[in-house]
């Protein structure tokens, strides 16, 4: 089986994206996100369910990336170390950026 260290790279807050396309009210309690904070460690095999206190919306988001990587998919044409791939969220407001990791065991 194989386990997977997500890690929080970034965290991002695009005000101008906000200012320009977010509902009024909205963007008056806006700001980056919420739940995750640069640093914070999760592990998974993946099979099984989204870790605690993981974002379900990032979850959703990474999920396939996180199969494929575990299904030892080889994502190797876009990264050094064959073993970790980084992913993000598709909040284009407030992103987060992930790096996956395997851990083989």
């Amino acid at each position: 089986m194989i386990t997977c260290k997500i890690t929080v790279l970034k965290t991002s807050f695009n005000q101008d994206l906000v200012d320009e396309y977010v509902e009024s009210e909205r963007k008056k309690t806006l700001g980056p996100c919420e739940v995750f904070e640069e640093g914070q460690e999760f592990v998974t095999d993946v099979w099984s369910g989204i870790p605690q206190g993981f974002c379900p919306w990032a979850w959703d988001d990474i999920y396939k990336a996180l199969v494929g990587f575990a299904a030892d998919g080889n994502f190797g044409m876009w990264y050094e170390n064959p073993n970790t791939i980084i992913a993000c969220c598709s909040d284009g407001t407030r992103p987060v950026y992930f790096k996956i990791e395997k851990i083989e065991s």
